[in-house]
């Protein structure tokens, strides 16, 4: 309490939007490579085994860019990012097995692999955040 009023902690205002947009920018920029480079990506994921690619990828690219607007508007933070970050975790064992890439590969797959775990930690903040928003509102 202070002169009688409870602090509020306070909420980041534009630091929280800033790093909404930033964690949206790489999904926002890969769903519209994947839509401008469809049949090359159909084609990739087909290789990764994914099951159905011509059923997952248009989903894939609808929550790419979908996801990564929602986030930058803010709407329903919570469970945009909950569903980006298992979306996250989800390709990151899908597409950077490091564990069984050859020598040439394995770094560049060890590090995208990790950011993807990375961007997952960074969702969490962003849903604990959301929460501890609507909590004091």
């Amino acid at each position: 309490m202070t002169n009688g009023t409870a602090t509020r902690p306070m909420d980041g205002g534009a630091a929280v939007l800033a790093a909404r947009v930033l964690m949206a920018a790489i999904f926002l920029i890969a769903g519209v490579r994947k839509f401008m480079t469809y049949g090359a990506t159909l084609g990739y994921f087909a290789k990764l085994g994914i099951p159905l690619p011509d059923v997952v990828l248009p989903l894939t690219i609808a929550l790419e860019i979908g996801g990564g607007l929602l986030l930058v508007a803010g709407w329903r933070v919570k469970w945009v990012a909950g569903a980006l970050a298992l979306f996250t975790i989800a390709t990151a064992f899908a597409a950077h097995a490091f564990w069984s890439a050859d020598a040439a590969q394995f770094n560049a797959q060890l590090n995208n692999f990790l950011k993807n775990v990375a961007m997952a930690g960074g969702f969490l903040l962003l849903i604990v955040q959301a929460r501890a928003r609507d909590t004091v509102r």
